[in-house]
């Protein structure tokens, strides 16, 4: 398949290519959590770069509720006018902008000083760095149904600010993959045990979010193949999600894998059958385009067009790219003018799957940085000065964060 051709949704919008820019953890909220001047000119950049679909980094639903400092909240129209910018500067191009969605959870940094919900009462199992990881506790009802409330707020409110759709994040551990997880879901009630209810919150924001937009807003979902720990999350589950989710109006399915506690979406924990290097969840994608009523979009270590032809050659129908088109951002451009770009990052040769993880995204942020000032990147960043870079940015903005949310409480 031609990755220039189009490719038109179930709700029958076009998005023009099949190349999308994957969900990043950018960290570039201004003083408000809202979208900053550089987050904005990191979106232009994209989209001059020439991809059909950016989706975000993560927007959180909750400002109690963060991933991480500097990530940007939607809880109202307060700063109506930043995302409106994002939105527009974003789709200048004419790409899709689609807004990531989301709440932590249990994987909710314990600096942040906030209280932690999850399904159950179960704490982070990260060896050394659990503690850096408050345990949470179990959710109420009443909590249940507010953050369901939330994912269908930031929906609506990433509509009216321009956005083409968005994107609920049901993967990488947080709070919606909680639920789906038989490790992080020990529920006796209508939530938990049997896949259909631990997949209940899912369902119940979808069919809210469907409800509540227009029909040219598109609806993803974000899932995960699996959770890569023994007794979580499994493919067979996946397909049974997809199945629940296809008759609920989801325009696009993306597969990806793991949580922070088994990061196989930076490659550190992938499953036998898939590819060696890149397209780490392609096999399990095929599986689940099998099942699937609407396209499939697959994620994961994508940074060569051969492999990108061979995902699509494959049944899937989008190409999810990542940490490549943080290090070019205008690599579709250049594959379209003929060019055998393939950018990598150093690898990482340390014991510690945690640490590695964290150095690899030390080492995308710290791309995305440069970007963000309109720099060039810097592919042959090493993992130890990206990671201390990152720790410092991280206990800056931490601080910031909680003389921020002091205020809101005041």
């Amino acid at each position: 398949m031609n990755p220039f051709s189009p490719l038109t949704l179930p709700n029958g919008t076009v998005i023009p290519n099949r190349f999308a820019k994957a969900a990043m953890e950018e960290n570039l909220a201004d003083a408000d959590h809202a979208p900053s001047d550089d987050l904005i000119r990191l979106y232009r950049t994209w989209a001059e770069g020439g991809v059909g679909l950016m989706i975000t980094g993560n927007v959180m639903v909750d400002r109690r509720a963060m991933t991480g400092p500097g990530g940007v909240v939607l809880e109202s129209g307060e700063h109506q006018a930043r995302f409106q910018r994002w939105a527009e500067f974003a789709r200048a191009r004419g790409a899709q902008i689609w807004m990531q969605i989301n709440h932590p959870g249990r994987q909710m940094p314990a600096a942040l000083g906030q209280d932690t919900v999850a399904p159950s009462a179960v704490p982070m199992d990260m060896g050394n760095f659990s503690k850096q990881f408050t345990a949470p506790r179990e959710m109420t009802e009443r909590e249940i149904k507010e953050v369901r409330e939330r994912f269908v707020n930031a929906a609506v409110l990433a509509e009216q600010a321009g956005f083409n759709g968005v994107q609920v994040h049901a993967a990488h551990g947080y709070l919606v993959s909680q639920f789906l997880s038989p490790i992080t879901n020990r529920r006796t009630d209508r939530w938990g045990g049997a896949l259909e209810n631990r997949a209940r919150l899912l369902v119940d924001i979808v069919k809210d979010i469907r409800g509540r937009v227009g029909p040219a807003f598109a609806l993803s979902v974000k899932l995960n193949s699996a959770d890569f720990q023994r007794g979580g999350f499994s493919p067979e589950d996946a397909r049974q999600v997809v199945s629940l989710l296809n008759p609920l109006g989801v325009d696009l399915i993306e597969i990806s894998g793991g949580s922070y506690e088994a990061p196989a979406m930076h490659g550190q924990a992938r499953d036998g059958r898939t590819l060696a290097r890149e397209a780490y969840f392609l096999e399990f994608a095929r599986d689940i385009a099998a099942v699937a009523r609407m396209p499939v979009m697959v994620t994961g270590g994508i940074r060569r067009m051969p492999v990108a032809e061979q995902v699509l050659d494959s049944g899937v129908a989008m190409v999810g790219i990542g940490t490549a088109l943080a290090l070019n951002p205008n690599l579709p451009r250049e594959w379209q003018a003929g060019k055998s770009s393939a950018p990598m990052l150093r690898a990482i040769a340390w014991k510690s799957k945690v640490l590695a993880s964290l150095a690899y995204m030390a080492m995308v942020k710290h791309q995305m940085r440069r970007l963000s000032k309109g720099k060039s990147t810097n592919p042959g960043v090493g993992p130890a000065f990206a990671f201390i870079e990152q720790q410092l940015d991280t206990m800056i903005k931490t601080r910031r964060y909680r003389r921020w949310i002091g205020r809101q409480a005041t």
